[in-house]
């Protein structure tokens, strides 16, 4: 038997019923497949059909038996219900109808379908999301929290986690999903113990919280979107996961976590209850700014995104806007004498390009490395002064003793030279070195090379000259 149906269409006598399919609305105008889309522990997510619109739809059933325990707990969840069928925010996922089956003890609610599915099974598909993409999402689904919490009364999700977060891989548009849990505060705290191991927050086994266990659950999703790691997955069991929670000891992938904002972006999410911030005051975090075009071109150097080092290895992160095309170079130390580069380039289309590069300090120059990404990449020569200047800043920053020509090449430090361990062009090196021994012999190498590199410097600068000139001639042909 089907009670209380909130609908707001119906299939016309006349309208046919596919043959395929387990179960129907009230109305007639939802069909249910046998096809799971997901579950959790009170709920199950079932493909269906709306043969009024001709879409597929989600249809979500949620256990409501233990909360259904008296005529009161019944009336106050139909208002719950409809309090659900009223939101409506572009980060909350569409609920087109919702009923109760008071013979089953099933709450039912037709949503909209997510195609590229959950946000945990996306993040674990592509683990090379950029952070920026990352913080991006976070906003999205810190939007959607701050217009449930902005409800009056304030709508407690209760169940979030990346499992019912959901995208659209082709906008990378994040909607929250699964309200079944979802609860309306109409006294200061609730006091139902629900909610997935893992993500609830402290408070909610002492049976007194607030809003802000939806926030807890937020810092759990962003430690896991940045570790694909399910939070306490070093516990055995739920128990263990509830005592470590009460006695506020962070899961053990916190520690993975090596960016420092991060990481501390994600711990004010983790705060006790009485210090946890709003879904509204996060937003405006500094960790979650948004960086545009405008604000990166005012900054006429490039921007360091990340910066660290250990013993063996040093990272340098930048970004700068050029030409309305986002570049990223990140830099990673090999060894003494070669650096890696890989540089990012983001169009205003939306379209990437990456390349790596391996930087041998004694040999290469920062404007011939530029002049081979563009030749490869088939970018305008007139980017080779702007991308040799980014690699410059890199290196200098990765090799502090490194020391770039006041001509516009690279010099090498010959304190370098002397620990020369691999590579072909580096064996030429030590064994030309061999032959100096003396301190007039190597300042006489010094000032030899010293012209090589100028000599270098300007046959670069007069193809580049020359390509140029070609450019313009072809443009003005045009």
């Amino acid at each position: 038997m089907y009670c209380n149906n909130f609908g707001n269409g119906s299939v016309g006598a006349g309208a046919r019923i596919e043959p395929n399919y387990v179960e129907k609305d009230p109305e007639g105008r939802y069909i249910r497949y046998r096809d799971v889309l997901g579950q959790g522990g009170f709920k199950k997510v079932y493909k269906a059909f709306d043969q009024i619109d001709g879409i597929e739809v989600a249809w979500s059933q949620v256990n409501i038996k233990n909360l259904l325990q008296s005529p009161e707990d019944l009336e106050k969840l139909y208002f719950e219900v409809q309090l659900l069928n009223s939101l409506k925010h572009k980060s909350i996922i569409k609920l087109f109808d919702s009923w109760i089956d008071t013979e089953n003890k099933t709450l039912n609610m037709i949503t909209e379908l997510f195609t590229s599915g959950n946000l945990r099974e996306y993040t674990k598909k592509h683990k090379s999301v950029d952070m920026n993409v990352i913080k991006k999402w976070a906003r999205q689904i810190l939007n959607g929290l701050e217009y449930l919490h902005s409800q009056n009364p304030p709508v407690i999700h209760r169940d979030i986690k990346c499992d019912n977060i959901f995208i659209n891989g082709n906008h990378g548009e994040i909607k929250i999903g699964d309200l079944g849990l979802a609860t309306v505060l109409q006294q200061p705290t609730a006091k139902t113990v629900i909610g997935t191991a893992g993500f609830m927050a402290p408070e909610i086994y002492k049976e007194e919280y607030n809003e802000l266990v939806d926030i807890y659950a937020f810092g759990m999703c962003m430690l896991e979107m940045v570790t694909f790691e399910y939070p306490y997955s070093e516990c055995k069991t739920e128990a263990q996961i509830h005592q470590k929670s009460v006695a506020g000891i962070k899961p053990a992938s916190l520690e993975k976590v090596s960016d420092p904002e991060v990481k501390e972006f994600i711990e004010k999410c983790l705060l006790p209850a009485n210090q946890r911030l709003s879904a509204r005051e996060l937003l405006k975090d500094s960790f979650l700014e948004q960086n545009s075009l405008k604000k990166l071109k005012l900054n006429p150097l490039p921007r360091s995104l990340s910066h660290f080092s250990t013993e063996s290895r040093t990272v340098v992160e930048l970004c700068e806007v050029h030409e309305e095309n986002e570049f990223r170079l990140k830099g990673t130390k090999n060894d003494r004498n070669s650096v890696s580069l890989t540089m990012r380039i983001t169009y205003p289309s939306g379209r990437v390009s990456n390349i790596h590069f391996l930087f041998y300090v004694n040999t290469d120059t920062a404007l011939s490395v530029a002049r081979e990404m563009v030749d490869q990449l088939e970018l305008p020569t007139h980017h080779i002064c702007f991308i040799a200047d980014f690699i410059t800043d890199s290196i200098t920053r990765i090799l502090p003793t490194w020391q770039p020509s006041p001509y516009g090449g690279d010099i090498p430090c010959f304190a370098h030279l002397k620990e020369v361990s691999t590579g072909m062009a580096l064996t030429r090196s030590r064994s030309f070195l061999s032959l100096c021994e003396s301190e007039k012999i190597m300042a006489n190498v010094e000032l030899k090379a010293t012209e090589s590199w100028y000599k270098r410097w300007c046959k670069e600068m007069k193809k580049m000259r020359r390509g140029v000139e070609t450019t313009r001639m072809r443009d003005i042909m045009t």
